[in-house]
């Protein structure tokens, strides 16, 4: 039985598989592969880099210093956790592993404008044309012509968020526009251009990316989906960790989910969806699975 098992091999993660391999622990990191930070072409604001790090080469650099200290990555899609007595089942390719805690770190999924063809969204997202986070990279638009794709509140609040970057802004529905009065008000307010959709035909030409909309094309420095995300926490839930509304896993100041021996760092929590507050909660969640485990069993070497 490991002391641990790690679900989710982005920065939270291995984060923690540093932390617990160096506590001198037992145990196993299982990753899909599918991180959202390997998609960031280059991070600017995560501390340590000033000229920026590729999200791949982040990752890279992390997972080897954890390996350093004996940590192993397996690639894997996990099915199920399973509370047990004593621990935890962890399904994993047709396999039952056994630990005596898990630390979920499963992230997020951005949700893509529909009909965004996979290699133009690879392609716009590499040229810094399509952006997801503009907590992350909102200084690189700065004075640039930006569109936000989404109505609502989610749609309005990001437009207002970006106002503080630049005036040359315009908020393109999905389909057409769902916005109640304040909102309509606050974007007027503010001076921001609506166009209904429906959005499509996305392209890029130069160092431009197309929309097609209602009002014809319309051409971007970069544009933001604010479509929101899918919040990978279905593994917890199913286990019986409580969620918010929007799945968003609930746990205390230690990072422990209403299941004991069940912790969940990242992305995967409600809170700021950034690299360092991920790693921050993954150093969290590790020291407590240590001083939690040593409290059943002493710890010896």
């Amino acid at each position: 039985m490991d002391d641990c098992i790690i679900i989710g091999a982005g920065p939270a993660g291995l984060t923690a598989a540093i932390y617990l391999a160096r506590f001198h622990l037992s145990i196993r990191l299982l990753d899909c592969g599918s991180s959202r930070a390997a998609l960031i072409p280059l991070t600017r604001n995560h501390a340590g880099y000033p000229d920026g790090i590729k999200g791949t080469d982040l990752l890279a650099d992390m997972l080897a210093q954890a390996e350093k200290y004996g940590a192993v990555r397996e690639g894997v899609t996990v099915d199920a956790i399973e509370p047990l007595d004593e621990g935890f089942a962890v399904i994993a390719d047709g396999r039952r592993l056994l630990a005596r805690s898990v630390l979920l770190a499963t992230g997020v999924v951005n949700n893509r404008p529909s009909g965004l063809a996979d290699d133009v969204h690879d392609a716009a997202l590499a040229k810094g044309l399509l952006r997801y986070c503009p907590i992350c990279d909102a200084y690189e638009v700065t004075d640039k012509r930006v569109g936000v794709i989404g109505t609502g509140d989610h749609g309005m609040r990001e437009a207002l968020f970006l106002l503080g970057y630049t005036r040359d802004l315009t908020l393109i529905a999905p389909d057409v526009h769902d916005l109640d009065p304040a909102c309509e008000a606050a974007l007027d307010e503010a001076g921001v251009v609506r166009v209904d959709g429906p959005c499509g035909g996305y392209a890029i030409e130069g160092d431009q990316f197309v929309v097609e909309t209602a009002e014809g094309l319309l051409r971007f420095d970069s544009v933001y989906p604010a479509l929101g995300s899918v919040i990978r926490s279905h593994l917890a839930v199913a286990a019986g960790a409580r969620a918010s509304d929007d799945g968003c896993l609930e746990v205390d100041d230690h990072q422990r989910t209403s299941v004991p021996g069940l912790f969940a760092a990242g992305d995967v929590v409600k809170g700021l969806d950034q690299i360092s507050h991920a790693m921050g909660e993954a150093g969290v969640a590790a020291t407590t699975i240590r001083n939690m485990l040593a409290e059943k069993v002493p710890l010896r070497r």
